[in-house]
């Protein structure tokens, strides 16, 4: 599929994987909304890439700041993507605590209010506007590419909240794929290992250094830029369907 001239939502568009994303569908010669909650951040790229991006304050978990995300990406032209790469607040909390009390329930599911419900609530209000555009010549209308997580596979103590959020993502891109499959819509996850975006920089060279020294290869943090690159090809490559895939350089967490 060509992006020239389509229209594109990306969500968390302002930070670091979604900002690479939104760098790449501009460079390749889409408009993009970016739907974040960063104002500052998203003010800054919009000045960067110029008029063919432009910032709409979005809140994932609400459904009409959502529908009004979209209505703008619409607005823009023929909308056939969306890209949902919003990140937030985490919390590391064990089922039981040391001290034997319980994990907090409020805790748990905020998180998966943020990472499984937000993701869900993007994917369903975006599909049914790309529902209504043209299909192309192939039968197609666009695609969704939606950020799940290697701690799907191998969460660690601490990330029970977070792991099962990111698995539910996982778990959506099948059957997703396969209900929007007549409407001429694919579906993709993709589920990054550790990446070297901004608030990863923060904690410090130790740690990168640390954490890197447990990648196979390349030995090294991913670049949000190569997540980006992936975003375009999944959605340039219309055969790419109903599957998670892993962008971590071979690495598989330990339980710590």
């Amino acid at each position: 599929m060509n992006l020239t001239n389509s229209v594109a939502l990306v969500t968390g568009g302002a930070g670091g994987l979604g900002a690479a994303a939104v760098r790449e569908l501009v460079s390749a010669g889409a408009s993009v909304v970016v739907a974040d909650l960063a104002d500052e951040a998203a003010e800054k790229l919009v000045a960067e890439l110029g008029p063919k991006v432009r910032y709409v304050r979005t809140d994932v978990t609400d459904e009409v700041s959502v529908a009004n995300a979209v209505a703008a990406a619409e607005s823009l032209g023929q909308f056939r993507y969306a890209v949902v790469a919003h990140g937030g607040s985490g919390i590391a909390e064990k089922v039981v605590s040391r001290d034997g009390a319980p994990a907090s329930l409020k805790g748990f599911s905020h998180i998966i209010d943020l990472y499984l419900t937000g993701t869900f609530n993007v994917l369903r209000i975006a599909a049914a506007a790309i529902a209504k555009t043209e299909p192309d010549e192939g039968g197609q209308r666009g695609a969704v590419v939606q950020t799940s997580s290697i701690a799907a596979f191998e969460g660690q103590i601490g990330q029970i909240a977070y792991a099962a959020a990111k698995a539910g993502v996982v778990g959506m891109t099948l059957v997703a794929a396969r209900d929007l499959g007549s409407l001429g819509i694919r579906v993709v996850s993709v589920a990054p290992g550790t990446m070297l975006t901004p608030m990863m920089e923060t904690v410090g060279e130790e740690a990168l250094a640390r954490f890197a020294a447990n990648i196979p290869n390349p030995r090294r943090l991913g670049k949000p830029e190569e997540y980006g690159a992936l975003v375009r090809h999944i959605l340039e490559n219309p055969y790419l369907n109903g599957e998670t895939i892993r962008l971590d350089g071979a690495q598989r967490f330990g339980v710590r």
